[in-house]
């Protein structure tokens, strides 16, 4: 999957020499992508930069030319990945609540080898365990351009297994004494 390049990557690199502005080179890309559409290979803006790729509906002919079958991911690893889209930055235990099983190390490990995920700082209580939130490959894998492109949740499973358990974290018959892992507390860099 080609990397995307940004206005400011393009304007600090090649072209430099031109002192091009940025709102020059921002409509030179909004024509460029005018040009390629309805061509095979289309000019998409994604994740915040631009990116050559070939047209949706050639996929099925394209395909033969990969040999490499692409990864198959266990359940685990999709519902954990779709926690941390949703919810980020969220904390190995606000994942574990919310699917209501342990999390593998394997399975982070797997996210964050893929670039999809990433540690953003750590949540500020005792033992300040690490918050992951997604990245920019996440969203350039995914053919989006910010986290609000996200598919909204609406099959009801999907939003039980998500926000089911918060809702009853939340509720006013929880026991107030035992601390929410969902709250927003405060988030530290490191």
């Amino acid at each position: 999957m080609a990397k995307t390049v940004s206005i400011k990557h393009l304007m600090e690199s090649v072209l430099v020499p031109f002192a091009v502005s940025r709102v020059k080179v921002k409509h030179a890309l909004e024509e460029l992508q005018h040009d390629y559409q309805g061509r095979g290979v289309q000019l998409v803006k994604v994740a915040g930069g631009y990116r050559f790729q070939t047209a949706a509906e050639l996929s099925p002919y394209l395909q033969t030319l990969w040999q490499e079958k692409a990864p198959k991911y266990s359940r685990a690893t999709l519902e954990t990945l779709a926690v941390i889209a949703y919810r980020q930055p969220v904390t190995r235990g606000d994942i574990e609540f919310i699917r209501g099983v342990a999390v593998s190390s394997h399975t982070i490990k797997s996210l964050a080898d893929r670039q999809w995920v990433k540690i953003v700082g750590h949540k500020d209580v005792p033992g300040r365990p690490a918050l992951y939130a997604t990245t920019n490959e996440f969203l350039a894998y995914f053919g989006l351009e910010a986290l609000a492109d996200l598919p909204p949740l609406t099959e009801p499973e999907s939003l039980e297994a998500l926000f089911s358990k918060t809702v009853a974290a939340e509720s006013p018959q929880h026991d107030e004494d035992v601390p929410n892992p969902l709250e927003k507390e405060s988030i530290t860099n490191e």
